[in-house]
């Protein structure tokens, strides 16, 4: 009896409506040519994107350029959506069994997907860690569309996930300046573990070359506006879903001929779409993992059987977290059938 054979069952975390998820149990498909049968160890929480899943809150417009890779559903619900995946394979193409690979797959136990989907981590990155890297290859993204260049000015707003994450990169090129700047006068302990300088959007220096916003609020879009120098860009990197925003675009923008540009990761930036794939970028990413500071992203960790109350928590605001990362049953713990009982959020699981 194969592996597969002896798991033909999964557990998957489902949006079912507004503020609601679940645990459900759903049969595997039978493994093809090309594809493998991976074993989850760890998954983690993009807070902005599933937050806006959980709140039901993807504008029907986009619903189908911002589904992610492997998502089950449609918005606004039901839906199986995430993409922050690491796992070990269990069975597949010959010299596959044994990797451990990161997926753009949502959170599930077991999942079987081609080989083709799947970046192996090297060695020199723990599991752990490697959840991180589809947010570092936004990060990546946004910087191949920002093209910052030796001694320029910059500032990054928004000390969050992808703001950290960003800036976090951005300190190992040969800048000026660099700030990292946000409204929580306690995110400072956080910028001085990433070794940047951390600022309040009142206190931020002007006259920036490029100022990257990831706060995905109004106020501080505007504020990035008033930092860009004359004829600076300004990456948008905020996902604002259905919410609207006002600028005052008969101040700075035009006055100052400024620019702002849109950074989205479901393809490659434009700097680079034509000499580098998808797969490529997401090698590099995982490779950058081995630095050990991307641990400091990493601001939790919970069971798989509690992810649908750590989503409620993360979005009513009682949960603070950069990264919170589920850890997923190992091959020693009791059979699909005694997990897999769907687990609605609700008072007792909080």
């Amino acid at each position: 009896m194969t592996i597969s054979e002896r798991h033909a069952t999964a557990t998957a975390y489902w949006t079912v409506g507004p503020e609601q998820g679940e645990l459900r149990s759903e049969v595997l498909p039978a493994r093809g040519p090309g594809e493998a049968l991976v074993r989850t160890l760890y998954s983690g929480i993009s807070k902005g994107t599933e937050l806006v899943v959980h709140h039901a809150s993807v504008p029907e417009c986009v619903a189908a350029a911002m589904a992610a890779p492997n998502q089950a559903g449609d918005f606004p619900y039901p839906v199986k959506f995430g993409y922050l995946t690491v796992g070990v394979v269990e069975e597949g193409p010959e010299g596959w069994a044994g990797k451990t690979v990161f997926c753009l797959y949502p959170h599930q136990d077991r999942f079987i997907v081609p080989v083709e989907s799947l970046t192996v981590v090297p060695d020199g990155v723990p599991a752990r860690r490697a959840v991180l890297t589809g947010t570092v290859e936004t990060a990546v993204n946004g910087l191949w569309e920002a093209g910052p260049r030796l001694g320029d000015r910059v500032a990054v707003i928004g000390a969050g996930l992808v703001g950290g994450m960003v800036a976090k990169l951005l300190a190992g090129f040969p800048l000026a300046r660099l700030q990292l700047v946000d409204v929580d006068p306690a995110k400072r302990a956080f910028a001085d573990a990433l070794g940047v300088d951390f600022s309040h959007p009142d206190d931020a220096l002007p006259d920036c070359d490029i100022v990257i916003h990831c706060s995905a609020s109004q106020e501080g879009l505007q504020r990035s506006l008033q930092l860009a120098g004359d004829d600076g860009d300004i990456i948008e990197m905020s996902w604002y879903a259905d919410r609207k925003v006002t600028l005052p675009l008969g101040e700075d923008f035009h006055a100052r001929r400024l620019s702002i540009r849109a950074s989205q990761v479901g393809v490659v930036a434009r700097a680079r779409r034509h000499r580098r794939t998808n797969a490529e970028r997401l090698a590099l990413a995982v490779a950058l993992l081995q630095d050990p500071l991307f641990d400091v992203f990493l601001t939790g960790q919970s069971p798989l059987a509690e992810l649908p109350g750590v989503v409620q928590r993360l979005a009513d605001g009682t949960l603070d977290a950069l990264c919170h990362v589920i850890e997923h049953p190992s091959v020693e713990t009791p059979s699909n059938e005694e997990q897999t009982a769907p687990v609605p959020f609700n008072e007792a699981t909080r």
